[in-house]
């Protein structure tokens, strides 16, 4: 059986593509033949993901397009005879992007009138979380079912060491982390206006630490930094690094004390996994997939009381009895997300076909 998988864009370090990867790896060993093809190919990985104009790639017996984004990718697979897959990883709602990118509110229109013009003419669609299939099946998706992100954390816990960057994070500041995208839905303004608490009630000598693509939405950067100026906060207390080599990334989850997340709109959120595989502790307001993602590990809150927030956040951080039974919790957790946790989604996956 030829199993496939089809990928918008394929680059290095994409949840998405990583996730991919790693099924592409447990279908072949297996014994299934897999491949995964892509519109457009980052140079280093042109030797794994093969060109999606390749015959071959409408060639499978079973075809799991990767969706998050309008592409050709949905009509070719709806135009194929069998074995149709659609794996949703989400869109975010365009209301997030109105005011600061009126072509990336037309972009995520778009994706997801597509999403829903698929609805009837593929075979089963999978959510990488509850929160998504439903979504799908809202949408009108006849046959659904869950399908988990594959997270690679293998490539931060095994990532080689830095040494010149980690002692300049361990300078005596505590290092407060978030990844992702620098987007509205992330609601970064939160993460200030928190540490404005967090000094207040807990501690001045902090560091905030967001790592992620600055240019995803330009003017929702600008507002972020008009309100640095607007607080008085500084660049040394407030990193804004962009995106980084996975070593680096690693550095920063090894050596931050808590790891936080005030987003509004989440269909998975992978840096969740990420920090808990890092053993970082994690605070989290309960939006959307984010409660399924920890799935009662780290700390959760709702309503959105950042005072709360910043009292929490310093438990996490100075009271090592708390500290230690989160981890311990976190670690459970990531049970879950082990090869051998997703042999009964493989096994349902083909049988659906069988």
């Amino acid at each position: 059986m030829v199993i496939n998988q089809w990928l918008p864009a394929a680059h290095r370090g994409d949840a998405v593509g990583d996730s991919a990867r790693r099924v592409r790896g447990l279908l072949r060993a297996r014994g299934y033949d897999s491949h995964i093809y892509a519109l457009t190919i980052d140079d280093d990985l042109r030797g794994e993901i093969r060109a999606f104009w390749e015959p071959a790639a409408r060639q499978g017996d079973i075809t799991i397009l990767h969706f998050a984004i309008a592409s050709p990718m949905s009509n070719a697979l709806a135009s194929l005879p069998q074995g149709r897959v659609l794996q949703y990883h989400n869109i975010t709602p365009a209301r997030f992007f109105a005011g600061y990118d009126a072509g990336i509110v037309a972009l995520v229109t778009r994706g997801r009138q597509e999403l829903a013009g698929l609805a009837r003419r593929v075979d089963l669609a999978l959510g990488d979380s509850e929160y998504n299939r439903q979504e799908l099946e809202t949408l009108g998706f006849p046959k659904t079912a869950v399908f988990p992100i594959a997270v690679n954390t293998a490539r931060l816990t095994e990532a080689p060491p830095r040494p010149a960057l980690e002692r300049v994070l361990r300078d005596g500041l505590t290092n407060i982390l978030f990844v992702g995208r620098i987007a509205p839905n992330k609601k970064l303004e939160d993460h200030l206006r928190l540490a404005e608490h967090y000094k207040r009630y807990v501690d001045a000598f902090h560091r905030f630490i967001f790592v992620g693509r600055e240019d995803a939405c330009p003017r929702y950067y600008a507002m972020l930094r008009a309100l640095m100026t607007r607080y008085g906060m500084t660049s040394e207390r407030f990193w804004f690094v962009g995106s980084v080599p996975d070593a680096d990334l690693a550095v920063f989850y090894r050596t931050a004390s808590a790891y936080v997340s005030l987003s509004e709109h989440e269909g998975f959120c992978v840096p969740l996994l990420e920090a808990m595989a890092a053993d970082v502790p994690v605070l989290a307001y309960a939006s959307t997939a984010v409660p399924e993602t920890l799935g009662g590990a780290g700390v959760t809150f709702s309503p959105k009381d950042l005072e709360h927030a910043a009292e929490m956040l310093g438990l996490l951080v100075y009271d090592d009895a708390l500290r230690a039974d989160i981890l311990e919790g976190q670690r459970r957790r990531l049970t879950d997300f082990t090869d051998a946790r997703f042999d009964p989604y493989l096994d349902r996956l083909v049988a659906h076909f069988s």
